[in-house]
């Protein structure tokens, strides 16, 4: 025992004083390394001194300052506090190694080195097995740039990100390499390179659901929306899995849950495991609780209305199944028909109307509420300020407000102005912010701001074609708000006077000599500009040839005599209203045409070949329109029903029909004519929308003495962009995959002579089914992408028709408004009934184009 005693104090003693012999000798001693030193006998030191050496890049004093090292302050040498720069300094991960020297002492004070060795610098970051916009959005992400230091975190943000990234593009277990090369033109840089194998797309092979009880698996894989397991009649398989849409779906799995009384109801784990390659099993454990009635409802605050009526409001009583998201909706809305018990409020002035549903007592399965009103004030609208209109007037969008200055402030005619405006075509119906401002409680006023965003609205329609021996051009231009009374402003001219809303068209077709056709219109929505009165000119001209041209060439080969020509000119006056009754959203419209027919030599297309027609009518149209958007709609509905009048001249006058000539006997025109086209759009799922149509036309006569009119027939089939047959002056109605006009009445048939087969039919039903999905909605560009089926037949007479034997198409198709162009459009469509008398390649017309379509209807 003595012995190991010795041996202790000889090992202090001498040890000790060999450590201060070589930090007091000339070389500098290493402070980290215990061969060097010993921890027996520190002694405390002044620091003299302290330098950083090895840098290449980094600032020495910066490292001074973060290893903690201060002249003038004592040290231990060594201790835990020159352990401590080391670690301090290496958890920067700025280093690969970092050492402490003792350089010298001079009595009490000690000169101190930090020797330290750099990572090396990033020159860039290569990855392989991705596409080049792929890996230029991670390089996006990653936000790397040389000369940042290649080290772990690096690495591993690098993979992480690259991870991320697939993952939201389905592609859940990449392989992904991660390795770094010696840069040989640039010294300590260092290329990461990284090596990626997506693998596959990975899908979802099932969902398997426990501790449910009241829910079946069915349900509960319907509550789960978007995450779509593998099931025979998913005809291309499950969707992709993507993780943000896993996760909206289990918020939308518990708030289903929730609604159906369950409030207790919540994920307890859930687990995703692979099952191949290819797919996932995802795991839900659920805990579901017991189901909630609403049990006793009370109500505080409310002065404007009694109990009972707020209860009526509210629709929900005692004993119902208790559902957070009814109750809160039909507290606050907003609902679909504004029933709402804020809306009740907020359509009678309470600006400020405040409701909180609070649970009071839960007790077995039931539970109390409390609804606590906060009714305020009635506030009167003071002024209304429209902001962000740099080109059409104030009063344009003024008129266009149902929210007037005197009047109690109202939600709903609030949203029926934003609406309006939306309407009008000139502004981005997705920035139209309406904001209530300078609220004046003592007085009970307010202002109400409409802030818009001005969108470009004229179109221009450019085009040109060839075929049958001859080149057809298209000039069209569209103002879509025009201003005549800045008409004599030299100024105003930019390049045509704008500003007051009003519409002007002028459009020319020609391929020379053969066809030429040249319309006019004009529409003023607010004649005089007081009152909601629409006023329509419009006019257009137009002669066709065929027969005598050299069909390769174009070439007129006989005397014009001896073409085949159709003259027809019309003009059409409209004046219109906006109903209040039955309610603001009908407007009705009179317009009084007249057109005339000259034909030369043009047989087999109508009842005569030579000689002049007229046609002077009257049509009466009521329409109802409550779409929330012109080019996008996602609900409302637009419904027109017209009826077009000529004459009865076969009534009164003495004309023999039956031995008149044709000059005489077809000089005037006469047919009532009906049509009727009614459009329904609704949100069936997010952004999803439907549209659904019906169209209906018939044109008849007042007496068997004469046929049913030649002209104002309908032609059903193609893309149905002209809208009026000008060559032969029959309505064109659009049906994708037939082309045009081919969509004839089964009795007629190609292959006999029937007026029916050239002018058109005088019966028609057409039924519509589309599904849209939005691509982009903003003011630059509104694009959409679509799937259809449609329906549609014609007849010769009412003793043929049957509205459920229709020749049925299906397809898809995409829409892109610009501003300056207006809707574009392209379709697939296949048609599955074949028309009789034609070859298939005659009958069918797979893809139809499309350019200025009316919004609305297409």
């Amino acid at each position: 025992m003595k012995r190991i005693l010795y041996l202790i104090t000889f090992t202090l003693l001498f040890g000790g004083q060999e450590l201060f012999a070589q930090i007091q000798g000339n070389n500098p001693i290493n402070l980290n390394n215990p061969s060097e030193i010993s921890y027996l006998e520190p002694k405390d030191y002044v620091i003299a001194g302290v330098r950083v050496t090895g840098t290449e890049y980094l600032d020495g004093d910066v490292l001074v300052t973060i290893s903690k090292l201060v002249v003038g302050q004592y040290i231990e040498v060594p201790s835990e506090a020159t352990a401590n720069v080391v670690k301090t300094l290496m958890s920067q991960n700025l280093f690969d190694d970092v050492q402490l020297y003792a350089e010298r002492i001079e009595n009490e004070n000690i000169y101190l080195e930090i020797r330290v060795r750099e990572r090396p610098r990033l020159t860039r970051i290569d990855i392989n097995g991705l596409k080049k916009t792929e890996s230029e959005e991670i390089h996006k992400r990653l936000n790397t740039s040389a000369g940042k230091i290649v080290n772990e975190n690096l690495i591993k943000t690098t993979k992480s990100t690259i991870e991320k990234f697939l993952r939201e593009k389905s592609f859940l277990y990449p392989d992904i390499k991660i390795r770094t090369e010696k840069d040989t033109v640039q010294t300590n840089n260092e290329i990461v390179i990284v090596d990626v194998e997506k693998n596959k797309k990975i899908k979802v092979h099932g969902v398997k659901f426990s501790g449910n009880e009241a829910f079946s698996n069915k349900q509960l894989r319907k509550y789960l929306k978007g995450v779509k397991p593998r099931r025979w009649f998913r005809i291309f398989g499950p969707g992709k899995f993507k993780e943000d849409k896993y996760e909206e779906a289990k918020t939308n799995l518990i708030a289903k849950m929730q609604d159906k009384g369950y409030r207790d109801a919540q994920i307890v784990n859930d687990s995703i495991a692979r099952y191949d390659n290819n797919e996932v099993d995802i795991y839900v454990d659920l805990y579901e609780g017991p189901k909630y009635f609403m049990g006793n409802i009370e109500w505080s605050g409310n002065s404007k209305y009694t109990d009972s009526v707020l209860n009526i409001i509210l629709g929900i009583a005692k004993g119902d199944v208790y559902s957070e998201e009814k109750l809160t909706t039909k507290l606050s809305g907003p609902s679909r028909n504004s029933d709402d018990i804020s809306a009740l409020y907020q359509n009678d002035g309470y600006l400020t109307f405040n409701v909180q549903p609070i649970i009071k007592r839960i007790y077995n399965d039931t539970i109390d509420v409390e609804i606590v009103l906060s009714e305020g004030k009635q506030f009167t609208i003071n002024n209304v300020i429209v902001k962000g209109n740099d080109v059409t007037n104030d009063r344009v969008v003024l008129r266009s407000i149902y929210t007037k200055p005197g009047q109690k402030f109202s939600r709903e005619m609030l949203m029926r102005s934003v609406r309006e405006i939306s309407q009008l075509g000139m502004f981005d119906e997705q920035k139209i912010n309406p904001v209530p401002t300078n609220l004046n409680y003592e007085e009970g006023t307010t202002d109400l701001e409409y802030t818009v965003v001005e969108k470009p609205s004229d179109q221009v329609e450019l085009s040109g074609g060839y075929g049958a021996g001859q080149v057809i051009g298209t000039l069209g231009l569209t103002f879509n708000n025009f201003s005549t009374s800045n008409l004599f402003k030299k100024d105003a001219w930019k390049p045509l006077p704008r500003g007051d809303g009003q519409k002007l068209s002028i459009r020319g077709q020609t391929s020379g000599k053969r066809y030429q056709s040249y319309s006019f219109s004009f529409s003023e929505p607010w004649l005089g500009g007081k009152k909601p009165i629409y006023f329509g000119l419009s006019a257009y001209t137009s002669n066709s040839s065929y027969g005598g041209f050299n069909y390769y060439t174009g070439e007129q080969m006989v005397k014009d005599s001896e073409l085949n020509r159709i003259w027809m000119t019309g003009v059409t006056a409209t004046l219109g209203k906006r109903l209040q009754w039955p309610d603001p959203y009908f407007q009705v419209n009179t317009s009084l045409s007249f057109q005339r027919y000259k034909l030369q030599n043009y047989g087999n297309y109508f009842l005569f070949s030579d000689g002049t027609a007229y046609n002077i009518n009257l049509t009466q149209e009521i329409s109802r329109n409550t779409i929330d958007a012109p080019i996008y709609p996602t609900s409302g509905s637009n419904i027109k029903f017209s009826v077009q009048l000529t004459p009865p001249y076969s009534l009164w006058n003495d004309i023999n029909y039956e031995t008149a000539e044709d000059n005489v006997k077809y000089k005037w025109t006469e047919y009532h004519k009906w049509k009727l086209d009614a459009q329904w759009f609704a949100k069936i799922a997010g952004k999803l929308v439907l549209k659904t149509q019906a169209q209906f036309g018939y044109l008849g006569n007042y007496s068997n003495k004469t046929p049913t009119s030649t002209f104002e027939r309908f032609k059903l089939g193609g893309d149905g962009m002209q809208g009026f047959d000008f060559l032969q002056g029959s309505e064109i109605i659009a049906m994708r995959g037939y082309a045009n006009g081919t969509i004839i009445p089964e009795s007629t048939g190609y292959n006999q002579e029937n007026i029916a087969i050239n002018s058109g039919s005088p019966i028609y039903a057409k039924y519509q089914l589309e599904l849209r999905h939005p691509v982009m909605l903003n003011d630059q560009a509104t694009v959409f992408v679509l799937a259809f089926a449609e329906a549609g037949n014609t007849w010769n007479k009412f003793s043929e028709v049957n509205p459920l034997k229709m020749r049925r198409s299906a397809g898809v198709g995409a829409r892109i408004f610009l501003p300056i162009f207006g809707m574009l459009g392209i379709d697939y469509g296949h048609a599955f009934d074949p028309i009789p008398g034609l070859q298939s390649s005659q009958w069918k017309q797979n893809f139809t184009f499309s350019i200025l379509q009316n919004m609305g209807g297409f």
